[in-house]
């Protein structure tokens, strides 16, 4: 059977709002592609099918488009973003009622599709106004093909009709979700993604980190139980550098084998959970420094947090840090060799100025560290606009450009400290955070991502010099708080607080409700731990009492629109019980007549059917005394017992 043209509407506007949500993850590049040949295709063929060669070339076509772009690479983006360009061209084929539930059928994989790259509220809405949009083409098609498509309905009518089909299985998916008990690991895994999610990765070259800090999506979210500290002291450790080729820091793999190394801890110390948004990658961050590795993680003798697979889920955790007094005082002689070995052939003039400081400063390693700091904060200033450096980009950055951000500064720092003889490394990770008074915990953004250095002092241990923070602030410029400044700012700094914490509340009850947390649910009616046999027995519960109400709606007849008609049928309910019920065929005056000679105190029932046949089946208008008389006879009919 042919479409005709509403239905195609229908379809292909379904189609299209499937595949929106998957866009929405796919780069931006792509998106506009795709989505473009989608709408040329649908308008192309809205009158005639192409021929089949074409077909074959533009599907070929869009197949090496999606393939190049993920470098051939197969992942799961590179498997959704084929999805999508095939929904785009599927249109080629709409011609029949077929064709059109064929295109439906595939659309529905896009939402699902998207909650393998993302699972936050917009994805869930737009999935669901997807699918929405793919049940009421199909109900369209189906009016088509029982001849019924002549009745004009209204768009929101028929969108109502669907959502009351889903109201239906809303109790029994709520009830799976909630309370069929969860397992802590997968079954099966799904493939890696072809391009990671942003996230801190243990190597760092030059101008590597200038799209990582624009990002201003979150990295984690922090709620301390008790005080908080300073933002200023609110340093989020990531992976530490030691290696040094001359332009990339790259970490120590297998340090990550050796025992955490010794450390005194101040008194003070901070409880937190940190809430993790997904990298794809093993790299953790805890505030400097962590009193012990959470359950299922691991630290590395210089403190670095590792997960064991990649975070490429939103991961919660429960932490206690506290300010290190000494870390690690005695500095094993492998690791000292490591913290000051530099690459033969870079940076000579960095190199001459560390042994000169040395010469002057003798063997006092803290005189270095200050005459550094000072000169920074003398002659430096911060920009996120630095040009590329070349081969010795310690000797650039430090002679010439003298401007750049923590990416330059530390990486010069260190290697000026390694150079004077003083054992240095790079540590990255966020600094910072913002408060949201919403929700009261701590906001850290990608963009905080932040790189400072240690150096090893006597006594002491590793030691932390921010060498960014040193630049004087009347020297910094094009920082992102200034970019972000002005009154319209200011006045969206409420909305954007509000957003965030309803995200957080998805994150908390919905993408972090693992078996943990299920097991927990009924800790506030004082039931601190549910095993598998009492999910199974609240799920099975929850089960029967949702599918009683499916059964319930779905046998229960359609409610009847026109309230005169309802009431009469009540009233005619209630004789049946008496076996006095109104036949379907049998007039109004008839069956009122019947029922008068068997019940003579039913009296009433005559006047009434009169009044009923009058108004229902007589000439009338919609004039106020119509009205009053109409809301007469329903409140007379709905008070008349037999």
């Amino acid at each position: 059977m042919a479409l005709d043209p509403q239905s195609r509407l229908w379809t292909l506007a379904a189609a299209a709002t499937c595949l929106m949500p998957l866009l929405l993850q796919l780069p931006a590049s792509m998106a506009i592609a795709i989505a473009a040949i989608g709408i040329a295709i649908a308008a192309t063929t809205w009158r005639r099918r192409l021929p089949a060669w074409l077909r074959l070339v533009l599907a070929m076509a869009l197949l090496g488009y999606v393939l190049a772009s993920s470098r051939f690479a197969l992942g799961r983006d590179t498997g959704c973003a084929l999805l999508a360009a095939m929904l785009a061209i599927k249109p080629v084929e709409l011609s029949s009622v077929r064709d059109a539930r064929s295109l439906l059928g595939f659309a529905l994989f896009a939402p699902f599709s998207t909650f393998l790259l993302d699972q936050g509220p917009l994805s869930l809405v737009l999935a669901l106004l997807g699918a929405t949009l793919a049940l009421a083409a199909l109900l369209r098609l189906a009016d088509l093909e029982s001849g019924d498509a002549a009745r004009t309905l209204p768009p929101w009518r028929r969108l109502l009709g669907v959502w009351r089909l889903i109201a239906i299985g809303v109790p029994l998916a709520l009830a799976a979700f909630w309370l069929f008990p969860r397992i802590a690991t997968p079954l099966w895994g799904v493939p890696e993604r072809v391009l990671a999610r942003p996230g801190l990765s243990d190597h760092m070259s030059p101008g590597e980190w200038i799209d990582f800090m624009g990002d201003d999506s979150p990295a984690l979210r922090a709620t301390f139980f008790g005080p908080a500290p300073a933002p200023s002291q609110m340093y989020w450790r990531g992976p530490v550098l030691w290696n040094f080729d001359g332009r990339t820091w790259t970490s120590a793999q297998w340090l990550r084998g050796l025992p955490p190394a010794p450390v005194t801890h101040a008194a003070r110390s901070w409880d937190y959970e940190m809430a993790l948004e997904p990298t794809d990658r093993r790299q953790m961050v805890a505030l400097e420094l962590p009193t012990q590795a959470p359950d299922g993680t691991r630290l590395s003798v210089d403190y670095s947090l590792h997960a064991p697979r990649p975070l490429d889920t939103l991961t919660r955790w429960r932490m206690r840090s506290a300010a290190p007094v000494a870390f690690e005082a005695q500095l094993r002689p492998l690791l000292r060799n490591m913290a000051l070995r530099l690459p033969d052939g870079y940076n000579p003039r960095t190199l001459a100025l560390a042994r000169q400081w040395r010469r002057e400063a003798g063997a006092n390693d803290v005189a270095i560290v200050e005459r550094a700091l000072s000169w920074i904060r003398a002659d430096f200033a911060y920009t996120l606009t630095t040009p590329l450096l070349g081969r010795h980009s310690v000797d650039e950055f430090l002679f010439e450009q003298q401007a750049g951000f923590c990416e330059h500064f530390s990486s010069a720092f260190v290697v000026l400290m390694r150079a004077a003889g003083i054992p240095a490394r790079v540590v990255t990770g966020y600094v910072g955070g913002y408060h949201n008074r919403y929700g009261d915990y701590w906001l850290v953004r990608r963009s905080d991502a932040h790189a400072w250095a240690e150096v090893w002092l006597e006594g002491r241990g590793w030691v932390r010099v921010d060498p960014t923070a040193a630049v004087a602030p009347e020297r910094i410029y094009d920082t992102l708080d200034d970019l972000a400044a002005g009154d319209f700012g200011s006045r969206l700094a409420p909305m954007r607080d509000m957003g965030d914490w309803l995200r957080r509340g998805w994150n908390d009850f919905v993408l972090g409700f693992d078996a943990a947390r299920q097991q927990r649910l009924l800790q506030p009616l004082g039931i601190d731990r549910l095993d598998q046999r009492g999910l199974i027995a609240l799920f099975a519960a929850a089960a029967v009492l949702a599918i009683g109400w499916m059964l319930w709606l779905t046998a229960r007849a359609e409610r009847e629109r026109d309230r005169l008609l309802r009431a009469w049928h009540r009233l005619s309910a209630r004789y049946a019980r008496l076996g006095l019920g109104r036949a379907p065929h049998e007039p109004a005056g008839d069956w009122a007549a019947r029922v008068i000679a068997t019940r003579p105190r039913a009296a009433e029932l005559e006047s009434l059917s009169a009044r009923f046949a009058q108004w229902r089946y007589a000439h009338h208008d919609g004039r106020t005394q119509g009205r009053r008389e109409l809301d007469e006879l329903v409140r007379a009919l709905r008070r008349h017992r037999p």
